[in-house]
């Protein structure tokens, strides 16, 4: 009886803090147990990180049905794109170690102050970018490996899902600094803003609901910058008018502060390089990929990578929480409690990888079947994604150590070890399977696991030397 009470006491327990994260009351993440710590702030990241990656698979279920030229389309495009989260994700990695930074140290306006001068920087790059991919966008897809008949039809796509990357990186960097702040509620409820809204626009427009037009692939586009556009409202209104949040911007803030641009600038461009060298590899391989296997090889890997992103941005965000815990508690001098922060959410994200790897290998045709019933994609989608599927573990590990080092400020080191996992590692190990040991595409699949657990290893080697604790920001 004493026992049935003690483990209805810990659920009931565990109750409360999902009602307190979801809620998003304010939280000392410097003090008290790490165990609450974590799952207050992993709880909202994680949900709305899935929110996020339904944006990719919402999009490649809706318009499989348009037939392999669009499925290639969204997913050559969606690789490009990349680059763009690897400049948003830049700027809200900086934005999240100096916020949680100032935050750990008992200081919301610099907090504030930091959060507005990343908005300044984030809009002159936003500008940049969209004019690049609204003039470029064939050539874009052209590069990409796209056939004559995939940039005729698709490039209209490309050049609205291009010409709206403001959305993208605003949606981030605003998340970013809440995440700082240690507000995940509020990054949360705006991807799940974003992701219902694009939930319904894009089969609505694709296939012309009601009084909404029918427009193709165009109207997947056009639904998913809505969405996103309308989350970033909802983030611009707490940020700016909402006078409870954690953190809260005014006119005063905007004016620049080039000192401390430059201190964002110095964090933020190892994290965008650090990305860029991440996602560049992904639109390498998808590339090796339609030009050795053709169509159907680069449909069924596209929809193969939307399952893996499925699943792999709610253990980011699960990552996401250990790299505000490194800040806050760096900032409040608490290195040990960090490091312990740390050790726990790998723990709690090799669990849930693991299981992610079993669903995979076991169930890897039964889940590309749901997006696609043309034989060859099916083939081809199972088995890339059992094969890359196998690693998944340490594509876990690997994430939470990354964004703990930078959540600490320390950006360098990750950029070096993805530089040396993705290009100088699993790009000629990819081509040397294709090439030299003529495995096809499937020398491409296997390249991507082995890669993935060659830099978790060496980023639990560089977070285990704790040189981290050390960086001042």
């Amino acid at each position: 009886m004493q026992i049935q009470t003690v483990h209805k006491n810990k659920f009931s327990h565990f109750i409360s803090l999902i009602g307190q994260s979801l809620r998003g009351r304010e939280y000392d993440y410097t003090q008290g147990s790490i165990r609450v710590a974590i799952v207050l702030l992993a709880i909202p990241m994680i949900l709305e990180l899935s929110l996020e990656s339904v944006f990719a698979v919402v999009d490649i279920f809706f318009v499989s049905s348009l037939g392999s030229k669009a499925t290639q389309t969204v997913g050559l495009t969606e690789s490009v794109i990349t680059i763009i989260y690897s400049l948003a994700i830049g700027l809200s990695t900086a934005a999240t170690a100096i916020v949680a930074r100032r935050i750990g140290e008992k200081n919301p306006e610099a907090a504030g102050h930091a959060g507005m001068q990343a908005l300044i920087m984030a809009f002159i790059i936003t500008i940049a970018v969209s004019l690049v991919g609204v003039t470029f966008a064939p050539e874009i897809l052209h590069i990409m490996g796209a056939t004559g008949e995939v940039v005729k039809e698709g490039a209209i796509f490309t050049r609205i899902m291009l010409g709206g990357s403001v959305v993208i990186i605003l949606l981030f960097l605003i998340n970013g600094i809440f995440r700082g702040a240690g507000n995940a509620a509020i990054a949360m409820r705006s991807l799940w803003l974003a992701s219902l809204i694009n939930i319904f626009l894009c089969p609505a427009l694709i296939k012309g609901w009601g009084p909404l037009p029918e427009l193709g692939l165009k109207g997947a586009a056009i639904a998913t910058t809505i969405g996103r556009g309308i989350g970033v409202l909802y983030q611009c209104y707490h940020l700016f008018w909402n006078k409870k949040s954690i953190i809260s911007l005014s006119k005063e803030h905007f004016i620049i502060d080039f000192p401390l641009m430059r201190s964002l600038i110095k964090i933020a461009w190892p994290a965008t390089f650090q990305f860029i060298i991440a996602s560049g590899s992904w639109i390498v391989l998808s590339q090796l990929v339609a030009k050795t296997g053709g169509e159907h090889a680069s449909a069924g890997y596209q929809i193969a990578i939307r399952n893996l992103v499925f699943f792999i941005l709610p253990a980011w965000g699960l990552s996401n929480a250990a790299a505000t815990l490194v800040g806050q508690n760096l900032g409040a001098k608490e290195p040990g409690r960090a490091e312990k922060s740390v050790l726990l959410t790998t723990k709690y994200n090799a669990f849930f990888m693991t299981f992610v790897m079993l669903l995979f290998i076991f169930f890897a045709k039964p889940i590309i079947s749901i997006f696609t019933h043309v034989p060859e994609d099916l083939a081809y989608g199972a088995q890339s994604l059992q094969i890359m599927g196998a690693g998944f573990i340490f594509y876990g590990i690997g994430m939470v150590m990354i964004q703990s080092l930078n959540g600490a400020g320390d950006t360098k080191t990750p950029t070096r070890i993805n530089l040396i996992s993705f290009w100088l590692f699993q790009i000629p190990l990819a081509y040397l399977l294709v090439k030299v040991f003529k495995l096809g595409v499937e020398g491409v699949f296997i390249a991507i696991p082995v890669a993935e657990t060659f830099l978790a290893l060496s980023a639990w080697y560089y977070f285990r030397k704790g040189k981290w604790k050390e960086v001042k920001i």
